[in-house]
Parts: structure tokens; C-alpha cells; sequence
């Protein structure tokens, strides 16, 4: 491809957004982190650098704050313990990386694209998993340093109500364009609060919770067992390539008609090859934003504040 796209980046840090259990604080770190994560991948784009360079800075930037279900601050499952997940894909080859089950990687998004470029394979779980990450000397860390008081409180109210793991949003992800028109998408999750039996669900599935390839690019956020079946992220990047649907159809579609039809809910963020950006979601917010040819953040919380709907990028 030529050198003639406009860089774009587009993230989010979970649907399922709570007004009533927000507050001007929680409001302001998750804007700063959000703007910091588009910030980092798209000076990578700048400098001409591909895609899923992009993707993978601004998932470590929310990976690494704790408000965010990924990483620090990740869930617990009803066993008290901190078990991620995490998957990055490129468009250009189809070339697909996955991790599941990891409790001592400090960025498991890391892992997945060492999957990618350095195995056979697509996914390791597990203690195959952690034993590569030491291969290939990607940081590990203590289980402690994933706990933050917010999700064992999370937990205990869980435990204490027994309703089973109800809470299953706050999912990061990234998509990103770059300079030579190829597309790339990451999620990364901590899942579902109280989660048992070693469950994973959609973030670490290629082609339900994220998908690329060379017209579309999805990462997902919403109850993962409604996606798994889905096949949301595939579903939605096949309807543009080969139904010939807009974007922002195609991503309407599957997240605020098909998911809902089944039962689920949630969101995701899309891009296109030709710079459109979708962002739909059926919750009472998604945290996203999107950084295009301006280089100007964007970031919004809460579902009544704007959106770039079927925006497309600077030619």
C-alpha cells in the first residue's frame, strides 16, 4: 500500500459505565489516562510507525492505571485471585496473538503480541503461558500488585449477594490506521468480577472480542459470553468487506441490535481502512476516545456526549 492514509487511534476502557457510581474524580484520572494512552500510540503513528505499535502503547498506558479492568486493577475471581486476558491481531497477513488466564504478567497485552511474533501458535493459557512470558523476558510480577481495594470490595459485595459474576464490563482496547493504510486492534481484560472455573471470555478470542484485517478493525467491551457467540468483531468487520455496509451499520448493528436480541450488552470501537470511526454501545457509558489528523485527544464518558459517528479521516 501507499504511504497515504491519516494516521488514527481509537481506545476504549469499558462500556457499562455507571453514572450514579461515578464522581468528578474518577471522572477526571480516567480522562487523563485516556488522553495519555491516545497521546503515546499516536506519536508512534507520527513517526510513521505501524499500527500495531499504536495499539500496543495505549494499552499499556490503561494496563497500567488502575481504573481500568485490565492489569492493575483488574477483578477478582470468586477464588480472590487476578486471572487476564488479552489479544492483538494485525489486518496486514491476519497475523493473531492470545493470552489467557495469566496472574503474574504485568501487561498481558505484552504477552499476546510476543505470541503473535515468537510462537506457533495463537493462544497459551495459563501457567504455558506465564512460562513463555519468562522466555521471552517479558515482565512478570508479584499476584499483590494487581490488587486494588475498589475490586476486592467489588468481590466481597459479590460474595456477600451471591448473584454470581454479574459485573462484566471494563474492558481497554485500542484499534489503530496507519501511515500505509494498515489497520491493527488489541483488548486486554481482567474480566468478569467473581469469574469461576478458569473462564475467558471474549477479549482473548480472535474474532469475538477483537478482529483486523485489511478493511476493518474491532476490539470489544460488554458481557464476553454474548460476543463468543456473536462472533461479534468478526461479525461486524465481515459485514464491511463483504456485505458492502458502512461501518457504522455494520457496528450498530451487531452491538446495539444482535448482542441485545441474545441478552447482552455493551459496546465496541471500529475503524475502517478509509478512516471512519464507530463507537456504539447500549450501556450508560463507554470510556473512549479517538485521536485523528488534528493530533487533538478526544474523550468521552457518559452516553449523551458526542461522538466522531461515521467520522472520517483527512485524506
Amino acid at each position: 500500500m501507499m504511504q497515504t492514509a491519516t494516521p488514527i487511534l481509537v481506545i476504549h476502557g469499558g462500556a457499562g459505565v455507571i453514572k450514579r457510581d461515578m464522581n468528578r474524580a474518577k471522572e477526571k484520572a480516567a480522562h487523563a489516562a485516556l488522553v495519555r494512552a491516545l497521546q503515546e500510540g499516536h506519536a508512534l503513528l507520527k513517526l510513521g510507525r505501524p499500527a500495531i505499535d499504536a495499539v500496543m502503547a495505549a494499552i499499556v498506558v490503561l494496563e497500567d492505571d488502575p481504573h481500568f479492568n485490565a492489569g492493575k486493577g483488574s477483578v477478582f475471581t470468586h477464588d480472590g485471585k487476578n486471572e487476564m486476558d488479552a489479544a492483538v491481531m494485525e489486518g496486514d497477513g491476519l497475523r493473531a496473538g492470545a493470552v489467557a488466564g495469566v496472574a503474574q504478567v504485568k501487561n498481558p497485552i505484552l504477552l499476546a503480541r510476543a505470541v503473535m511474533e515468537y510462537s506457533p501458535h495463537v493462544m497459551l493459557i495459563g501457567d504455558g503461558a506465564e512460562a513463555f512470558a519468562k522466555e521471552r523476558g517479558i515482565a512478570s510480577v508479584d499476584p499483590s500488585y494487581f490488587r486494588t481495594e475498589e475490586r476486592w470490595q467489588q468481590r466481597q459485595r459479590a460474595l456477600k449477594e451471591d448473584t454470581g459474576p454479574t459485573e462484566h464490563f471494563g474492558t481497554v482496547g485500542a484499534v489503530a490506521l496507519d501511515r500505509r493504510g494498515y489497520l491493527a486492534a488489541g483488548t486486554s481484560t481482567g474480566g468478569m468480577n467473581d469469574k469461576r472455573w478458569g473462564r475467558v471470555g471474549d477479549s482473548a478470542i480472535i474474532g469475538a472480542g477483537t478482529y483486523a484485517d485489511a478493511h476493518c478493525a474491532v476490539s470489544g467491551t460488554g458481557w464476553g459470553e454474548f460476543y463468543i457467540r456473536a462472533m461479534a468483531a468478526h461479525t461486524i468487520c465481515m459485514k464491511v468487506s463483504t456485505l458492502n455496509e458502512s461501518l457504522q451499520r455494520a457496528a450498530t448493528d451487531v452491538i446495539n441490535r444482535d448482542i441485545p436480541a441474545m441478552g447482552g450488552s455493551g459496546g465496541a470501537i471500529a475503524l475502517d481502512a478509509s478512516g471512519t470511526i464507530a463507537m456504539p454501545f447500549n450501556t450508560d457509558g463507554m470510556y473512549r476516545g479517538w485521536i485523528t489528523a488534528d493530533g487533538i485527544p478526544h474523550v468521552a464518558i457518559y452516553a449523551d456526549e458526542l461522538d466522531p459517528s461515521d467520522h472520517r479521516g483527512a485524506p
